[in-house]
């Protein structure tokens, strides 16, 4: 199937490593432009090597997202490079908090602010310009914890549950623009730094430290899931490039889980 990517122009947030490097990537190799982000000056560089050592379009984007000054930077970045963003994927966010005896309000405010408010200032700031082509792609990548939250850290469950929300009334604000907006909600995801922490916790435990057995030690201690396997950032970002593609420009709206079936919710 032809996704209608080539010649569009991504700007996927976080994208210096983990999930969104693996959506940059995938993104890439269907011929978009992406422009990888970084908080700070040369994070981005591994991405943008696996991106061009493939022969795909990448540019460095820099901006700090968590406040209105980082975020002019980062259209400031973005306006040197290109001349429009299509597609935004708002995939940046920070799975921490406290716990209930112990989060405040400086706790809870700061995971709002950086796990929703972030993502409404860079939507914000391009999707006048998608208005004005006619055609946009706006995700929101939360967690299967906005299903299926946690004790521990609920100021991120809480947070990232506010986007399926936010995904229903951008979509209804841009009606009829061309422009669609969705949210994906991966579950957990084998990124480098998963994958690290449960190879050090298998190799406590004495299990082999193969990935098909800390695939295991994950699925049995962490998060099972009906599908008994663990979604790798190329994995998501396959299921972003469809969200984002032009098939699918009647999915509007929606909050698409994937999980594996780990969130065993009906709606």
């Amino acid at each position: 199937m032809d996704l209608g990517l080539k010649g569009r122009v991504a700007l996927v947030t976080g994208s210096w490593r983990g999930t969104g490097a693996g959506i940059a990537r995938v993104l890439a190799t269907e011929g978009a432009a992406v422009l990888v982000h970084g908080l700070d000056a040369g994070t981005c560089d591994e991405t943008l090597r696996a991106i061009r050592s493939s022969g795909g379009t990448a540019h460095e984007v820099v901006g700090d997202i968590r406040t209105d000054e980082g975020t002019k930077e980062l259209r400031s970045a973005v306006d040197r490079v290109v001349d429009r963003v299509d597609i935004v994927v708002n995939n940046y966010g920070v799975a921490e908090g406290s716990d209930w005896s112990t989060s405040d309000s400086t706790s809870w405010h700061s995971s709002y602010d950086i796990n929703v408010v972030s993502a409404i200032r860079v939507a914000n700031e391009f999707v006048d310009g998608m208005r004005s082509n006619g055609w946009g792609r706006i995700v929101f990548v939360s967690t299967v914890g906005a299903t299926r939250p946690g004790e521990r850290i609920p100021e991120y469950y809480a947070a990232k549950g506010a986007l399926p929300s936010v995904t229903v009334s951008l979509a209804k604000h841009l009606a009829t623009t061309g422009i669609t907006v969705n949210c994906v909600s991966p579950g957990i995801i084998a990124t480098p730094e998963m994958v690290e922490l449960f190879t050090k916790r298998a190799q406590r435990k004495g299990v082999s430290t193969d990935w098909p057995s800390v695939e295991q030690l994950v699925l049995e201690t962490g998060m099972p899931n009906p599908s008994g396997h663990i979604a790798t950032p190329e994995d998501v970002g396959r299921f972003v490039a469809f969200v984002v593609s032009e098939p699918a420009w009647h999915l509007n709206g929606a909050h698409l889980r994937f999980d594996g079936g780990a969130a065993d919710a009906v709606t």
